[in-house]
């Protein structure tokens, strides 16, 4: 544990420094595994999500305002990530760091996804299962998210982890839509109570995995985030993380990029009710949407090490004002699913680039807190985009109006652009940025 004054006053040091390039290698592929386990095992993940949205839509009946309720009620510990970042800052079970967060709330989540498996799938156990296991599931992705940051800030790799960190996301994202879309017609059917089983328990293996490297992972990389947890004072510690402006740009920037009225819940009814999709088809699309994200994500690791971070966010927003234009397109289910692929396309570097900006800007101390505000604004603008698109779908103009709402919004990030610190900015991956003694 180190003080607060200390981290304020934390000299200059190379951007390299203790990590060889085994080790670099080393904790890419540690924190990538843990994300990939984490993202296809998460209850918002696609692998649970959509065989459980559509069975409250086929099986129940759900409008598409109603099933954005439920959605927004299993979210809320989602959009208070905060909280959860930032008791990892500064607590652990048993004084065990980052490990003790991953074995402990690991466990107890595989055991919430174990009980839901036990039971009849109905709203009630949908809503207050996942609503429990999301609590403890963020206090698993806390401790991963504040580990992957400091070593990023540590070392000066933010846009290498980034790269990670993105990739880790897309890939589960790519399996699990697919894989859930398919699942999600074996639980409409005869065999819902088995196919819901299925789901719950591989859910929570997957979770005691995460428990399992949480005691098996390398020592060194729980030790250097370790190093960086500073001593209690929860109000000055709030203080520091309010004060702190190279936060504000990217959290803007963060509402913006994820308030979209087009996607969502507003996509999945107008691709299935209007375009006579398959629930396979619907989950398809979220596959190759999020999969096409991938190879760019790949090429930001690289990109990240050439060009500075400034002309990369330029250059991946002005590309992302633009990309849901293909849906203006698209008249049947084919159609959209060729349209999946340039829109992943167009957001992907954006999206890198943003990750990349959200490490840099974290407080020393406070990654933990950082990141998970980060996410929890994700969840935030998604769930009020979800229900600001499903009202206009149902009551004002269908379909098309959403998407003109989503262009304007992204439209809007540009010149928000402009406040972004340009020393945070200025550098490469392999830089110090000047008066700072991290990335």
């Amino acid at each position: 544990m180190i003080s607060v004054d200390a981290l304020d006053q934390a000299p200059t040091s190379g951007p390299s420094a203790g990590l060889s390039g085994r080790r670099r290698m080393q904790a890419f592929a540690f924190g990538g595994l843990l994300l990939v386990l984490m993202n296809f095992s998460g209850p918002a993940a696609g692998m649970i999500d959509i065989p459980v949205t559509f069975f409250l839509k086929n099986r129940m009946h759900l409008r598409s305002n109603e099933l954005a309720v439920f959605k927004l009620w299993i979210g809320l510990p989602l959009i208070l990530g905060f909280v959860f970042g930032f008791i990892r800052d500064r607590w652990s079970p048993f004084g065990g760091g980052d490990r003790a967060h991953l074995l402990v709330f690991g466990v107890l989540t595989a055991l919430i996804y174990g009980s839901m498996a036990l039971m009849s799938p109905t709203y009630a156990v949908f809503l207050g299962g996942l609503f429990v296991a999301t609590m403890a599931f963020r206090m698993v992705s806390s401790a991963v998210y504040g580990v992957m940051n400091t070593l990023a800030r540590r070392h000066a790799v933010s846009g290498q982890m980034s790269s990670v960190i993105s990739m880790g996301s897309a890939l589960p994202d790519l399996i699990s839509f697919v894989g859930g879309g398919m699942l999600s017609q074996t639980l409409e059917g005869q065999g819902a109570v088995a196919a819901a089983r299925i789901l719950f328990f591989c859910a929570g293996g997957l979770m005691l995995a995460i428990a399992v490297l949480g005691v098996v992972g390398p020592k060194w990389v729980f030790d250097e985030a370790r190093h960086d947890i500073p001593d209690v004072h929860f109000l000055r510690d709030l203080g520091r993380i309010a004060r702190h402006w190279p936060i504000y740009p990217a959290m803007l920037i963060q509402l913006l990029w994820q308030f979209s009225p087009a996607t969502g819940t507003v996509l999945q009814y107008h691709i299935v009710d209007h375009l006579h999709a398959t629930d396979a088809q619907w989950g398809a699309w979220q596959g190759i949407f999020f999969g096409s994200f991938l190879p760019i994500y790949a090429l930001y690791g690289w990109l990240s090490q050439k060009v500075a971070l400034r002309p990369l966010l330029w250059f991946g927003f002005a590309l992302a004002v633009f990309q849901m234009t293909p849906l203006l397109l698209v008249r049947d289910a084919v159609g959209a699913l060729i349209a999946a692929a340039p829109m992943g396309l167009l957001g992907s570097i954006a999206q890198a680039a943003l990750v990349d900006l959200v490490i840099r800007s974290a407080p020393r101390g406070c990654q933990g807190a950082t990141m998970m505000l980060f996410y929890a604004f994700y969840y935030f603008s998604v769930r009020a985009g979800d229900l600001l698109g499903t009202w206009i779908y149902d009551k004002h103009g269908g379909f098309i109006p959403t998407v003109v709402v989503t262009i304007i919004v992204y439209a809007l990030i540009l010149p928000v652009i402009l406040l972004v610190s340009k020393r945070l900015t200025a550098t490469k991956d392999g830089e110090v940025m000047e008066g700072d003694g991290e990335h």
